[in-house]
């Protein structure tokens, strides 16, 4: 059928659907979108959809004005299947794929409305826009600053190691979704925000890493979505992993929103069988493969060809576990992730993990109190068999570690919280419990105090910015200080000057990487290349905010100038 009879036949569909009941609804609406070649929408394109014309004026101005900020990408089996238009802008899956204008604060929307739609400065939208996107946080729980490890002194590219055993890797072609989720915590990594954005274009370096790494025996593939990948470029970064020096490699898993957005990927894509061989190449090769499907609605699991996908994923051996952050708007509804569970077990999926919603983007809009959040998952636990509670939460990936919260006490007199480190920096802090003072407003770990009068949490001295880093190299110190004490307007040849005045070489291949690990990037100038840095903090920033390219460090941090 010719594309254009297949868009018209959509429409008349979409029409005539308002009068079915919702089992007819998804399984006539399966059908035809499993046909369908993927067709994605993004902030430049969204008016081409058939439904986009039929949204009120002032939700299309929303889109228009937040996706200046926020990444947005949306595909038509998400708009055909997934959201009830009927329901818009209450719709969840419309609110967690669509932006909405409360997802900033009232001045800065105003302020970017008016740049956008009447003045239209791109050079003044831009501004605005970067100092938005680092008030958010971007990358939060020291992703950069404490998760990237080092090879031969040398920051690796796009690999994160923030616990013993697992490692994250960044493959570059995966660096994109079949469509994007407003809460998401890696925004930044699809907004062009160059210096915050973690990516490797091959697996040589993890290689390397890993066989200097005995401990790992987990590698989890992300992103962005892997599954974005073809089989063949996939594949081409799975299987040095099958290696037998890489045997402590137990298990790889693959984070993906594919179950959800796209589940043709694994159905009906020209290379869904090839996906599925490839998975049993892992299977059969001794190691175990998880699909840790990003599942935030039910709804998302109803359609024929979404339920083909999870016995599909399943009968090739590997698993398949279901993981999703609690978002206001979207899932803050006990039932919902019921029924979430349920049906995930009844298919073949494994629930694994109920995330708090973290401390960056628009986390006003999607967070929920702790209080709120546990009694979600307890009303939502205790509806469930057996086998749904194989699930973990609600969780906090915070920078000490994987916080959950396990109940609400009172203790000698004292209303606390119950907590625990289900992973931790520290393995020795894994599964110990610490209580802190009830707080009805505590949206994260950082807004909870020590209860019975502790000064601090157990944990808290040993994750200080100064204490968390390992001694480095001495050459690497040496570089970084000198790249640290940078202030105002330096050239960076005047830096390796410094940097050879030590006595070690200064070449761009060594420099640069240590740069790019602690945030700092190089600004293009008509003259010359500079660097400079935030005199309030000491944090590095471009001399020209239509160039910012770095991530803040950690508040308030100290840093070392002894190269000044």
């Amino acid at each position: 059928m010719p594309a254009h009879s297949m868009c018209w036949k959509i429409r008349r569909t979409s029409v005539r659907l308002s009068t079915l009941n919702q089992l007819e609804r998804d399984t006539l609406m399966s059908q035809e979108s499993s046909q369908l070649k993927f067709k994605p929408y993004t902030r430049q394109s969204i008016h081409q959809a058939p439904q986009w014309a039929a949204l009120p004026e002032s939700l299309r101005e929303a889109v228009k004005v937040v996706s200046r900020v926020l990444p947005f990408r949306v595909n038509q089996y998400v708009m055909d299947t997934l959201i009830d238009w009927e329901r818009v802008p209450d719709d969840p899956i419309y609110r967690l794929t669509f932006p909405h204008q409360d997802m900033l604060p009232e001045d800065e929307y105003a302020h970017l409305r008016d740049l956008v739609l009447l003045k239209q400065d791109e050079a003044a939208i831009e501004q605005a826009v970067q100092k938005i996107r680092i008030r958010m946080n971007p990358h939060p729980a020291g992703q950069m600053t404490h998760n990237v490890p080092t090879l031969d002194s040398v920051p690796v590219r796009g690999i994160q190691h923030k616990y013993k055993e697992t490692v994250l890797f960044f493959p570059s072609a995966g660096q994109t979704c079949h469509a994007y989720c407003t809460f998401c915590f890696r925004w930044p990594q699809f907004v062009g925000m160059e210096g915050l954005k973690f990516d490797a274009r091959e697996s040589d370096e993890l290689v390397s890493y890993l066989r200097r790494h005995p401990e790992v025996t987990d590698v989890l593939i992300t992103g962005g979505d892997p599954l974005i990948m073809n089989t063949r470029s996939l594949a081409g970064y799975i299987e040095p992993l099958l290696s037998p020096e890489l045997s402590h490699i137990q298990n790889i898993r693959i984070g993906t929103k594919s179950v959800a957005y796209w589940p043709q990927r694994f159905v009906t894509d020209k290379d869904a069988d090839d996906l599925l061989r490839l998975f049993e190449k892992v299977v059969n090769a001794g190691k175990n493969l998880a699909i840790m499907g990003h599942y935030n609605h039910p709804v998302e699991l109803r359609s024929d060809i979404a339920q083909k996908a999870v016995k599909r994923i399943v009968s090739s051996g590997a698993t398949l576990r279901m993981q999703s952050p609690l978002i206001r708007h979207i899932n803050d509804d006990a039932k919902a992730w019921a029924e979430l569970w349920t049906t995930g077990v009844r298919l073949g999926a494994i629930p694994y993990y109920m995330f708090i919603e973290r401390d960056t983007g628009p986390r006003q809009y999607f967070q929920l109190p702790l209080i709120r959040a546990y009694e979600i998952f307890q009303a939502a636990y205790q509806s469930v068999s057996g086998l749904s509670r194989t699930v973990r939460g609600p969780s906090m990936s915070a920078f000490p570690g994987k916080v959950v919260i396990d109940g609400i006490a009172t203790i000698r007199g004292e209303k606390v919280f119950a907590l625990q480190f289900l992973q931790a920096r520290y393995p020795d802090w894994v599964r110990r419990p610490f209580y802190a003072k009830f707080d009805p407003a505590a949206m994260w770990l950082n807004d909870l105090t020590p209860a019975f009068g502790e000064k601090r949490f157990f944990f808290e001295e040993a994750t200080s910015p100064q204490t968390i880093e390992k001694p480095a190299a001495p050459e690497q110190s040496v570089i970084t200080s000198c790249i640290k004490s940078v202030e105002g307007r330096r050239h960076i040849p005047r830096m390796a000057e410094k940097i050879r005045a030590r006595g070690f070489p200064a070449s761009k291949a060594r420099v640069e990487p240590l740069m790019s690990h602690h945030g700092i990037r190089r600004v293009r100038h008509k003259r010359h290349d500079r660097v400079t840095t935030d005199s309030k903090h000491k944090l590095p920033v471009a001399s020209n905010l239509l160039n910012l390219e770095f991530v803040p460090t950690v508040p308030n941090q100290v840093f070392s100038s002894d190269c000044s």
